[in-house]
């Protein structure tokens, strides 16, 4: 190959490449690559190149790699992107390099033959203790249970498939492998937060829900496509994070809570590891009378922190308040993703639901 067609080929690429595996990498994917050095050896490629490490990387390139390395990635399985957390990313590379899991399907077993049981550290909800409790993941049963006991015959809690959610949430729950599973309980939501110290395990134990998920909305939704259900498998938070709160009557003094926006559900917590929520706000869509304002009533008192949000529905309004204007402004942008998306049939039957709260 001449020195053009060498500079052709880089200028297309980022700056890792794998000299074992014949693709170009990012710079913190080669980060991970390295971490597997008897599978793949990375290179710069502002390093200087021999002949044959050139010949080698032409001859594979990313697309024949990915036709060979994913080749039979189910559809639920999670492909994380540059913006998931490390045991993502790094476990999405061994499955591919390493253990070869999307070449022979009998390597998915782990999370995809509909039931699956083990043992997982949970928190407890009063103590705050992570203590060891096995659960079971049923789509029989469509439902995911735990067990205070090993030889206990009834479970602790049982969470029905239709309203789980699973996400990573190391930094929160102070563990690489920190994984928070959600589900509605009387129609309020409920935290359970577990890790295992086995980072194969854990991804599993995801991918295994949302493939339970994956096949009970094609159950649920005979006619929706792959790509249709793909994105309602599991779902990221759209933001978490402290802001200040006052109550209905405007009156009280604000106090600092912790807040998780799911979807359309503007959830508030003591404390970002509580159970359950002190408090659940539905953010509906603009066409049925929400909005979300930058700043609170000229009246309103008693608030520590500047950077007030007022969210206003076709009930009542409430007040927050942001410690910084960044923060402010990414909250309001949150809000306004939500409420500029129109509600679907389904959300009215929740907002319903809020309105009747006691």
């Amino acid at each position: 190959m001449d020195a053009a067609a060498e500079r052709k080929l880089f200028s297309f690429y980022p700056d890792w490449a794998s000299l074992t595996l014949g693709v170009f990498v990012c710079q913190a994917c080669s980060l991970l690559h390295r971490s597997i050095p008897h599978i793949s050896r990375v290179k710069s490629v502002q390093d200087t190149w021999d002949a044959s490490e050139v010949e080698l990387v032409a001859a594979m390139g990313n697309s024949a790699a990915k036709a060979k390395y994913e080749q039979k990635v189910p559809a639920f399985y999670y492909r994380p992107t540059h913006t998931d957390c490390k045991l993502l990313r790094e476990q999405w590379i061994r499955a591919k390099y390493e253990r070869n899991e999307f070449e022979f399907i009998e390597k998915q077993e782990p999370y995809s033959a509909g039931y699956r049981e083990g043992f997982l550290w949970k928190r407890g909800r009063d103590n705050g203790q992570f203590l060891s409790r096995k659960f079971v993941l049923s789509e029989r049963e469509g439902a995911l249970k735990y067990f205070n006991k090993q030889d206990a015959r009834d479970p602790k809690a049982v969470m029905k498939i239709e309203t789980l959610n699973a996400t990573f949430q190391p930094a929160k729950i102070g563990n690489p492998c920190g994984l928070q599973i959600t589900y509605l309980k009387d129609n309020s939501t409920r935290n359970i937060f577990v890790y295992h110290s086995d980072a194969k395990e854990m991804v599993d134990w995801f991918n295994a829900i949302r493939a339970a998920r994956f096949h009970y909305l094609q159950v649920a939704f005979p006619g929706a496509s792959d790509e249709e259900l793909v994105p309602k498998l599991t779902r990221n938070f759209m933001k978490e994070g402290f802001m200040e709160k006052t109550g209905p009557k405007h009156t009280e003094g604000f106090k600092k809570r912790w807040f998780t926006m799911d979807d359309r559900r503007l959830m508030y917590f003591k404390d970002p590891l509580d159970a359950y929520a002190r408090g659940e706000v539905f953010i509906g869509s603009k066409e049925n009378s929400y909005t979300v304002l930058s700043g609170l009533p000229p009246s309103t008192q008693g608030y520590h922190w500047n950077h007030g949000i007022t969210i206003v529905t076709p009930d009542r309004k409430f007040l927050f308040a942001c410690e910084t204007e960044a923060e402010q402004r990414d909250w309001i942008a949150a809000f306004q993703r939500v409420i500029n998306r129109p509600m679907r049939p389904q959300e009215y039957a929740v907002e319903a639901h809020f309105k009747h709260k006691p």
